[in-house]
């Protein structure tokens, strides 16, 4: 009688495929983990090599307690730290954070808390906050966009005359871009400002009111493309050689029942001052007018000026239209033409009268 096959003999199957997805995940974590230590390292040497380069450029860089941690898919360096000194200047800040995605590694986020202290050519600041986060996306051709963003942030200058200059503000943002078709030619950069609820405890008796201001920029660098990180004094007239300019698209400061709007174009002139012209649209300024002319022909006739110039404002900012058919830059027709402000050869001028006892100081 034929026997069967022997069941027992059979072979079992293999259970490498039962393990084989586990297997495959573990070589793409230690593949993983190597890169990112060799994405590390090759971090930590290119910081040292910067470092090295810009300390014989004159510019010394101190971060101390420096780390870099952030596996497995960021680099974080993390200073206890920041000083920067070098000629002209210096300045320290406190703790901060750069944060840069492995697979991102054009576009990074800074974080500080403060506080801030510099020291240029006389003049000493100090700053702080209670959160700014900084960010830059790059390109390989440049930059796509930097931001700053700050709440309450309080700045004190010192030095810079007969009493300090503080500024406190509820909220501050700062952007920038290349202009668009202009950033390859002319090295432009597009730049916005917002500060709200800014308190300026200097202007308050020049204005008349101690309500907190809101102020909009937005404005473009022309050959902003020249900056580099050297002496101040040395990059203005690098950038001033090069044709360098602001051109003002639009600055509106709201304070109180005053407000403001502006566009112009400021340059430096060959003793490195200001110089241009800023043309101006305002309302609930008449005040500010006569207390500006009262420094200089009294108290009396200040007041009967700024009267006088509050009644012409209004027909000239009609006539102004009637010929020119422009409006007002934010379409708000409460604003009325003013003056220009014109600013040449060291003076300040409102329209033909120069504003007394301001003189503009070269920059450098």
């Amino acid at each position: 009688m034929a026997q069967g096959p022997d069941l027992t003999a059979r072979k079992r199957p293999s259970r490498t495929g039962l393990f084989l997805p586990y297997i495959l995940l573990l070589a793409v974590v230690l593949l993983w983990s190597a890169g990112w230590f060799w994405i590390r390292g090759k971090a930590e040497s290119e910081m040292d090599a910067w470092l090295a380069r810009e300390a014989s450029a004159g510019r010394n860089w101190t971060c101390a307690d420096r780390s870099i941690t952030g596996y497995p898919f960021r680099i974080e360096l993390r200073c206890a730290s920041l000083a920067f000194s070098r000629a002209d200047s210096r300045f320290t800040l406190g703790p901060l954070t750069a944060v840069v995605q492995v697979y991102q590694p054009r576009q990074g986020i800074l974080q500080a808390t403060g506080p801030f202290h510099v020291e240029q050519d006389g003049l000493v600041a100090d700053a702080t906050w209670t959160a700014l986060e900084a960010s830059f996306h790059g390109a390989s051709d440049g930059f796509v966009r930097a931001s700053l963003v700050v709440d309450a942030p309080k700045v004190s200058v010192k030095n810079a005359g007969p009493q300090p200059i503080d500024v406190a503000a509820k909220h501050l943002e700062f952007h920038a871009r290349p202009t668009p078709a202009r950033f390859a030619t002319d090295g432009a950069v597009d730049t916005s400002l917002r500060l709200t609820q800014a308190a300026v405890p200097l202007l308050d008796p020049l204005l008349g009111n101690t309500t907190p201001v809101d102020m909009a920029l937005d404005a473009t660098v022309n050959q902003a493309a020249v900056f580099r990180t050297g002496q101040v004094a040395r990059e203005l007239e690098t950038w001033r050689q090069a044709g360098g300019s602001l051109e003002i698209a639009l600055l509106s400061l709201v304070k109180g029942d005053s407000r403001l709007q502006a566009q112009g174009k400021i340059a430096l002139d060959d003793e490195h001052r200001s110089t241009g012209q800023i043309d101006i649209r305002a309302a609930g300024v008449e005040a500010l007018v006569g207390q500006i002319m009262g420094q200089r022909f009294g108290a009396e006739k200040g007041a009967l000026i700024g009267g006088l110039v509050g009644k012409l404002l209004g027909g000239g900012s009609r006539r102004q239209e009637a010929e020119t058919g422009t409006a007002p830059v934010s379409g708000d027709a409460s604003l009325k033409a003013m003056p220009p402000l014109r600013l040449a050869e060291g003076r300040l001028m409102l329209g033909p009268f120069p504003i007394p006892n301001v003189q503009v100081p070269p920059l450098y």
